[in-house]
């Protein structure tokens, strides 16, 4: 199988294509940069992809996006955010829904905070959009992945929990407090993490570039947590001491509206789809998954 990765570079993107290599199958690594530079692929920002870009591919994952833990969110950061996601994909899909042949399959990232914050609500792919500037984001960025199946690609899109890899920024900033002897909750604790270990994202991705399934699937570890659950599994599995507690208001302070949407938004979501299609994975748990990561 042939299959074009958008955002190649970055953490899933780059993993996803020495898997698919790994297998036999051919990863082409899309290039994004500026209109006429010699070796850029596409320039979505300006409407332009390159002809023959993706042609004779038989699938296509689409991993664009700026990182949404990056900055505050100024009106200006915000816009790059959603022009990064929604605009990238409107500018995809038109592109492969005029080509002959076209992909047999799409696979887009999306990402858990369509939900928004939810309490202890349990959160399967058939729940509500939630409310707040990641959901709104994201319902618009799915409404353009979407119309790749009304083109008639078969089009999924995953979304994804926070990811857990020993280079991904996020994990990084979870970890560093416990390694300085600092580590401890945010706020009560009690706000529902959605997450999932690198290797299992990309497996799931897989999984869903080889099956059927269209629409949007929860790509997160079946065993939730709450952000105490995580506290005690990295000060175990770390050896450190875990007692310390961040007020919210302090990080509202830190980080701006970033820290209600990110840091302290409870999402206690459920992988019901992938399940249900027989999805495996390999590190169900959390507490294992640091291990496993952090070598504990």
């Amino acid at each position: 199988m042939k299959v074009a990765i958008t955002g190649s570079s970055g953490l899933v993107g780059r993993a996803l294509a020495s898997a698919l290599e790994e297998r036999g199958d051919e990863a082409v690594r899309v290039v994004r940069g500026a209109f006429g530079v010699d070796g850029v692929d596409w320039a979505p920002g300006e409407g332009w992809v390159r002809e023959g870009a993706f042609e004779g591919c038989d699938a296509v994952v689409h991993l664009s996006g700026a990182s949404v833990g990056e900055g505050r969110w100024t009106p200006a950061r915000k816009a790059e955010l959603r022009s990064s996601r929604i605009d990238t994909t409107r500018v995809l899909v038109e592109h492969l829904a005029g080509l002959d042949p076209k992909p047999r399959r799409l696979v887009t990232a999306s990402a858990v905070g369509f939900y928004g914050d939810r309490g202890d609500d349990t959160l399967t792919e058939a729940s509500a959009r939630g409310e707040g500037f990641l959901a709104d984001m994201t319902a618009d960025w799915e409404a353009e992945a979407e119309k790749g199946n009304a083109a008639g690609i078969p089009t999924a899109m995953a979304r994804y929990g926070v990811v857990f890899d020993g280079d991904a920024p996020a994990f990084k900033r979870l970890a560093l407090p416990f390694r300085l002897g600092a580590g401890g909750r945010l706020g009560s604790g009690r706000q529902w993490m959605p997450w999932v270990t690198l290797d299992d994202a990309v497996a799931a991705t897989m999984h869903l570039l080889d099956g059927e399934a269209t629409g949007p699937v929860n790509v997160v570890a079946p065993v939730a947590i709450t952000n105490a659950d995580l506290t005690r599994s990295l000060g175990r599995v770390m050896r450190r001491p875990a007692f310390m507690m961040v007020p919210r208001f302090a990080m509202r302070l830190a980080l701006g509206e970033l820290a209600d949407a990110l840091l302290f938004a409870s999402q206690r979501v459920v992988p019901e789809r992938l399940a249900a299609d027989g999805f495996e994975f390999s590190q169900p748990e959390v507490e294992g998954a640091l291990r496993s990561l952090l070598r504990g």
